[in-house]
């Protein structure tokens, strides 16, 4: 998993960490890597807003209309442009902003996403993520880390600043927010935290809500 340090094939460790592997399945081993890289992100979450990066008025508001854009994508490896208009045709949106592809946060907010592509799905919504960061690697990103689950997409600073969603410490980047969006454009949650650990349960709780008060 990028972002987290481990030890290949080939590499030569110390005897005694060699031995404590040996004795922990590699399922286990991964947990413990996954749980402490969490809270690593949770700790520079805590600094992050503490410097007041995140600012408290970021995001736009439910009710809001959604600036409709396309963007360069890519789902399972394979590109694709795609078109929010054309998305919120189908149903629901769940588009998720995070800050580039292949760090640390966003790697793990992608496979928490992956593993419940198939709720999102079910509940009829499309799910794409979006960055402005690392964009020549997303082909690769939806392979590796989204698990050819969903769609992920490149977008440009301009529709960064339409949905207030900078991220104050690197500009040419987004924050971590994620927008639930009705059919007729309108945002019905947004939420905004730099730990990705909330984004996939608020986003899948508010698009279960709006599908219960519309019978869809």
């Amino acid at each position: 998993m990028p972002g987290v340090a481990r030890r290949d094939k080939g590499e030569v460790a110390p005897t005694l960490a060699f031995a404590r592997d040996r004795e922990q399945p590699f399922t286990a081993r991964f947990a413990e890597e996954r749980l402490a890289m969490k809270r690593l992100i949770a700790c520079a979450a805590a600094v992050t807003v503490l410097l007041g990066a995140v600012p408290a008025s970021a995001a736009l508001k439910p009710g809001q209309k959604a600036p409709d854009f396309s963007a360069p994508a890519a789902m399972a490896g394979k590109g694709f442009t795609f078109k929010l208009s054309d998305a919120l045709k189908r149903g629901p949106v769940v588009l998720y902003f995070y800050p580039a592809a292949f760090t640390s946060g966003c790697t793990i907010e992608a496979h928490e996403f992956a593993e419940a592509a198939a709720d999102f799905k079910k509940a009829g919504a499309t799910l794409i993520g979006v960055t402005a960061g690392n964009t020549n690697r997303l082909v690769e990103f939806s392979v590796s880390e989204c698990r050819s689950k969903f769609a992920t997409a490149g977008v440009t600073t301009d529709v960064v600043k339409q949905y207030d969603t900078v991220l104050n410490m690197k500009p040419e980047w987004s924050d971590r927010t994620s927008y639930v969006i009705a059919p007729d454009g309108k945002i019905v949650m947004a939420y905004t935290d730099p730990n990705p650990d909330e984004h996939v349960a608020k986003t899948l709780a508010a698009l279960k809500e709006w599908r219960a008060k519309h019978h869809r």
